[in-house]
C-alpha cells in the first residue's frame, strides 16, 4: 500500500466542468488536475476529490445496478447559517432542514450530478 497527502474520494459526474466550476466556486476547493474532458480532480485541505465523468476508467468500471446510497463527502464550516445564506443568495438549493444533535449541526446539498454534500458546524 502506498501512502498518499490526500484522502481520496470518487465522485461520478455528468458533466465534468460543471462539477469543477461547482466545487471551487462555491465550496473552497482548487483545481489539481483537468488532464481530460472525461476527469478532473480538485482538493480541499487534505481532500482530493476525483470527478470522474461518463467516459472515465472510474465510471466505466462501475456496476450500473449499484445505489448511490447515503455515502457523502463531510465538509466542515465555522458557521452554518453563513455558508447557507451564501450558497442560498449563489442559487444553491439545500436537500435537508439543518439537523441539530450533540456533536454539532448539519445541512445537506447535491453537486450538478446529485452526489450528496454534508455541511457540518461543529458543536462549541
Amino acid at each position: 500500500m502506498t501512502t498518499d497527502q490526500f484522502a481520496s474520494v470518487r465522485y461520478l459526474v455528468d458533466d465534468v466542468q460543471a462539477a469543477i466550476d461547482f466545487y471551487t466556486t462555491h465550496l473552497g476547493f482548487t483545481l489539481h488536475s483537468h488532464p481530460a474532458p472525461a476527469f478532473a480532480d480538485v482538493t480541499r485541505g487534505p481532500l482530493r476529490l476525483l470527478l470522474s465523468g461518463p467516459a472515465s476508467s472510474g465510471a466505466r468500471a462501475t456496476p450500473a445496478d449499484l445505489g448511490a446510497g447515503r455515502n457523502r463527502i463531510h465538509l466542515a464550516v465555522d458557521d452554518l447559517d453563513t455558508e447557507i445564506a451564501r450558497l442560498r443568495s449563489a442559487g444553491l438549493t439545500f436537500h435537508s432542514d439543518v439537523v441539530s444533535g450533540p456533536g454539532g449541526q448539519q445541512i445537506l446539498l447535491t453537486d450538478p450530478a446529485d452526489n450528496l454534500i454534508e455541511l457540518f458546524e461543529p458543536a462549541r
